[in-house]
């Protein structure tokens, strides 16, 4: 998620390490049942291959890290939700600067909206932002409060400024620390961000910078990333969840599978926006997954077009991309969110559609980020769900995995 303001601004790959070529099979991502190749040594060629390449191994996904109780506590809570609840998870609304909470209370409170993107730029200090956030929550449910996130990457991306937050150098500064001082740092970060009613910071930015930065919009541009080689930016992307974990603050990795190769920012435009360089066993989507072994609680997908994984699709719309990779390939099961479904990259899609689009390509929770777009997304999910049994379902899975998180962050009881 990049700021919903236009901000005025004026790499080197990682080497595939050598034994790589003598461990990974060409098989690798078919079938297990791909003939004279066994489930056994498929698990195994996967597990020493990870171990090089930033994969992960099964045993080690956000999924399998997560309290089976939890997943037990979500499945009962979602059964018993009717599918407008259901729906309702999968929606992220925004509460901008100088809104009043209340503007939000409808959508919370009788159409279940589960999360709440604090937006804009808040000059009220912790007191003033956890005023609207707990008023925010007294709206929703006592044993189902909201996930309540904002973007909080530093520099020229920190929405939530004044007494009691520190101003967050920028992520380029932040690569320059050691990744156990970035782990320090981030963890007061984190403090400040708890204070004040937020539990999820959309950060932080792993994409690696392959251009010029300076047309690189927005990453590069805005020293967004660390600005290190991917190895390195993977590295501080683990000290900073890790930080935020320290304080009971989750993260949210972004912009999957990274907008360092392409010029244009998503926020803002369409134009400039198909990476033509990104490929799924390349360094830059190394770093993600690599980033994935710290436990964020959410992926964020990119809006930009990725021409040698899915030409015809988004990331955020991207099955490819989401279902047969990131959850079947990489194994992660946690909460898929989206870059704001408002932005101008997806202007050319009927509000209406973006919800159910996301869902369907096997992502989880439309982060919005114009208030004008809610109800059209809300709607579009509930007509989908109540036409089309096997979207119903989706959208069931999908409200497991957001209550799941909901219960492992003591948000849901």
């Amino acid at each position: 998620m990049g700021v919903m303001r236009r901000v005025t601004v004026s790499a080197v790959r990682i080497r595939i390490m050598a034994m790589l070529m003598a461990v990974i099979l060409p098989a690798m991502l078919a079938s297990c049942s791909a003939p004279g190749f066994s489930a056994s040594a498929h698990h195994e060629a996967v597990r020493r291959s990870n171990a090089m390449s930033g994969t992960l191994d099964r045993e080690k996904t956000p999924a399998a890290n997560t309290d089976a109780s939890s997943h037990d506590k979500a499945v009962k809570a979602v059964e018993a939700m009717s599918m407008q609840e259901r729906v309702g998870q999968l929606v992220m609304a925004p509460l901008y600067a100088g809104s009043d909470p209340s503007t939000l209370q409808h959508l919370i409170a009788d159409q279940h909206v589960g999360s709440v993107l604090v937006i804009g730029n808040w000059t009220s200090g912790t007191a003033g932002v956890a005023a609207a956030t707990a008023a925010l929550q007294s709206y929703a449910p006592a044993n189902d409060q909201l996930l309540m996130a904002t973007d909080q990457e530093g520099g020229q991306v920190q929405h939530l400024q004044g007494s009691g937050f520190d101003r967050m150098p920028s992520a380029v500064d932040q690569g320059r620390m050691t990744t156990d001082t970035l782990r320090e740092s981030a963890a007061v970060w984190g403090s400040q961000l708890k204070s004040a009613g937020i539990n999820v910071d959309l950060a932080p930015v792993v994409g690696t910078v392959t251009v010029d930065r300076a047309s690189n919009d927005p990453v590069g541009a805005l020293n967004r990333d660390f600005g290190l080689d991917a190895a390195g930016n993977a590295e501080h992307a683990k000290a900073f969840i890790e930080g935020m974990a320290d304080s009971g603050v989750g993260s949210a990795i972004k912009h999957y599978p990274g907008l360092g190769s392409v010029t244009g920012n998503t926020d803002f435009t369409a134009e400039g926006t198909l990476d033509t360089t990104t490929t799924l066993d390349g360094a830059e989507i190394g770093a993600f997954n690599e980033a994935l072994r710290a436990n964020p609680s959410m992926v964020m997908m990119a809006l930009a077009t990725y021409q040698a994984i899915d030409p015809n699709n988004p990331a955020v719309f991207s099955s490819t991309l989401i279902t047969d990779y990131l959850r079947g390939t990489i194994g992660f099961q946690g909460v898929i969110t989206s870059d704001s479904m408002s932005a101008a990259a997806l202007s050319g899609i009927e509000p209406a559609d973006l919800g159910v689009r996301l869902v369907e390509a096997g992502g989880d929770l439309a982060c919005i980020g114009s208030s004008d777009y809610v109800q059209p997304v809300l709607d579009g999910l509930n007509a989908k769900a109540a036409a089309d049994a096997s979207f119903a379902q989706k959208v069931t899975q999908s409200a497991i995995r957001v209550m799941t998180l909901k219960y492992d962050m003591g948000l849901a009881r």
